[in-house]
């Protein structure tokens, strides 16, 4: 057959097919990946989460002989927009991104669009091990088949130092009170930032009578009404806000900044061991708690895709297996490293394996899972959408 007619012929195959390799031959997938050079798009702003993507890469180079190249993102959108380009090009070989770190409207916008490779998640050998009663196989209200792999939990928490604020804030009522007897003590990230949309998501969720409606696609006949009670709350909240909401920090690490300087003493974090990481980092005082509102918070996992172009499929479907090994997961777990919460199902390891988790001192602020509470599920992609384009429309302002 000619090069031609092969091309040809896999352009009419589904999107698993353009892989050199067959995910579930995972002795070929090893074999292939070895010498290939991964470029993984990420977000770059936190230099812990840095430091660990930095890990994994000499770890797989070691293992695996797989070269891994984090390109930093200040917006995963920025990845999207880039393999779109690349599809619209007809550059369908060897696209410039490998693997993206993705969650919500970006995965939603990748797999509506056919950009994703796949499905390969559910071939890992380390999919095993995954706990199937944690958040890993939707993203957003979108089910992931196998197109994504998750490699960590997150759940809503609030940061708050005890030298001022002495007990935590039952709900979202109570942080808007609390917020008016003290001004300028608490902000959030600006919108479209993920974290600052989650805390609008997170307040909406404290405001509406019916939250169900949030898990399906926005309605327009419906969206004023369901959010209206969310645009009173943030009307009341702005003025109060630090900076009398004339200004909002750019990204989460910039709130921890915020709170070490003994400007804020409230702050929104989707990693239950954020606080106790950034203790350990001297980033905060060791006076920083957290905790998550009576009727729980928003909770997902954190995912990793890989584009429908990338010519290194087999050194990313490895790079997604090693970011479920127990090895890795009990590093991002551990403060001292990420305090990202895990996927697996730890209580099923093998007892050293099982070990390596059952060690980690989670720290001072951390909250065990009986005292995070219910996880709350993020609504569907389309309401984060609208709610941060309203946002910006009634509040946008220049970020700090």
């Amino acid at each position: 057959m000619t090069r031609l007619a092969t091309l040809g012929l896999a352009a009419l195959l589904p999107l698993a097919a353009t892989a050199q390799t067959d995910p579930a031959d995972w002795d070929a997938v090893l074999e292939a990946a070895d010498g290939q050079t991964v470029y993984w798009n990420a977000w770059g702003g936190s230099t812990t989460t840095n430091a660990f993507i930095a890990w994994v890469g000499d770890r797989v180079a070691e293992e695996y002989g797989v070269t891994l190249e984090h390109v930093k993102l200040s917006e995963t959108a920025d990845a999207v927009s880039r393999v779109l380009s690349e599809k619209a090009a007809g550059e369908d070989d060897d696209g410039a991104i490998d693997l993206i770190w993705i969650n919500g409207k970006n995965f939603a916008a990748m797999k509506e669009n056919d950009l994703l490779f796949g499905p390969f998640a559910e071939s890992l050998p380390n999919w095993a091990l995954v706990d199937q009663t944690k958040p890993v196989s939707v993203d957003f209200t979108i089910p992931t088949d196998g197109y994504e792999s998750p490699w960590a939990a997150a759940q809503v928490v609030f940061m708050y130092d005890t030298a001022d604020l002495a007990e935590p804030l039952p709900d979202m009522a109570a942080i808007l009170d609390w917020a008016q007897a003290n001004p300028g003590r608490f902000t959030y990230p600006q919108p479209p930032d993920f974290l600052g949309s989650t805390f609008l998501k997170q307040a909406l969720y404290g405001v509406i009578d019916n939250p169900d409606v949030l898990l399906e696609p926005v309605n327009d006949a419906d969206y004023d009404a369901v959010t209206a009670p969310l645009w009173d709350y943030i009307d009341a909240l702005t003025p109060h806000l630090w900076r009398e909401g004339r200004a909002y920090p750019q990204t989460g690490p910039r709130q921890i900044q915020l709170m070490a300087d003994d400007e804020i003493d409230l702050a929104i974090s989707f990693s239950p061991g954020e606080a106790s990481t950034a203790i350990a980092n001297f980033q905060l005082p060791d006076t920083v708690r957290t905790f998550v509102p009576e009727g729980g918070s928003i909770g997902n996992a954190s995912f990793v895709a890989i584009p429908y172009n990338s010519g290194s499929k087999e050194g990313a479907m490895v790079v997604a297996d090693f970011l479920l090994s127990p090895e890795a997961q009990a590093r991002a777990l551990d403060p001292q490293n990420l305090g990202y919460g895990t996927v697996l199902n730890v209580s099923a390891l093998p007892a050293e394996e099982r070990a390596l988790f059952e060690n980690i001192d989670l720290g001072i602020a951390t909250l065990g899972p009986d005292e995070l509470g219910p996880a709350l599920p993020e609504p569907h992609p389309s309401w984060m959408a609208r709610i941060e384009e309203d946002w910006v429309a009634r509040y946008g302002v220049a970020a700090d």
